[in-house]
């Protein structure tokens, strides 16, 4: 299995306790939120530092030809971290199995660009991007797609930043999926930003990383995630469906009591 993926299913199960009248269990200390690195392009001399405190890297590929290369510059520059590709337009391009040997260990691509082809590989985690304004029948349906883990990723201008609006999308998609939800946050996310968003129910933050960004940056974001403190029990909920009320049982007796 891929290492990021088995990291998000672990995130997914902290804070769980088993229902019963036996002892609470302590939770083994695991991350509460996963911080991915988002690079547009390498730079092997500052990778280290560019990543420092991320839990995976992933890099954007527009063509997995030219991007097979320099995946497998930073697998091995920096194999203590497992990489992806963000494959933004490749179409029907092949190329996946060549990303495997290079050293990826997931795969971040688009539904409506990205070819079935893409399944024939089982090495690889799998992330989705969808777009979050999309109907409740398909969000529904992605559930039951063969991937790993949904990305929602947003636009990332220089003045971005979280409203409320995007959290409220956040919840509605995290009450819809049963596997993980990733999403793109920008770089000055902040505390009580990133509280809001693991009380939602996301799993792991994507944040740019690079020349443009600070150094030390993603080390920030990883001590404050560290620092984040469970919501009450059931507040990080997963929406459950609402069964009806029959009262016919209900009205049957009480008609025999009037005879």
């Amino acid at each position: 299995m891929s290492k990021l993926i088995d990291e998000l299913s672990q995130v997914s199960q902290v804070g769980l306790q088993p229902m019963g009248f036996r002892a609470a269990q302590a939770v083994p200390h695991k991350p509460k939120m996963l911080l991915i690195a988002s690079l547009a392009q390498v730079d092997v001399d500052r990778l280290a530092d560019c990543v420092a405190g991320a839990d995976a890297g992933l890099l954007q590929i527009p063509k997995s030809s030219s991007g097979v290369k320099a995946l497998q510059e930073i697998c091995q520059a920096m194999s203590d971290i497992p990489w992806g590709g963000w494959l933004r337009d490749i179409g029907r391009e092949k190329g996946i199995r060549q990303m495997v040997k290079a050293g990826c260990d997931f795969v971040v691509f688009p539904a409506a660009k990205t070819s079935l082809a893409i399944l024939q590989d089982d090495e690889l985690g799998k992330i989705l991007e969808v777009e979050p304004l999309l109907n409740e029948g398909l969000l529904k349906a992605v559930d039951d797609l063969p991937i790993d883990a949904v990305l929602i990723a947003s636009e990332q201008r220089k003045d971005y930043f979280l409203t409320w609006h995007h959290l409220m999308l956040f919840r509605r998609c995290a009450d819809l999926f049963t596997k993980p939800l990733l999403v793109s946050v920008p770089s000055g996310v902040v505390a009580n930003e990133l509280q809001a968003l693991w009380e939602v129910g996301v799993g792991g933050v994507v944040v740019e990383a690079g020349i443009e960004q600070p150094v030390g940056r993603l080390a920030e974001l990883r001590q404050t995630i560290d620092k984040l403190t469970f919501p009450p029990p059931g507040k990080r909920r997963k929406a459950e469906p609402l069964l009806p009320y029959i009262r016919g049982e209900t009205e049957i007796v009480s008609e025999e009591e009037e005879e």
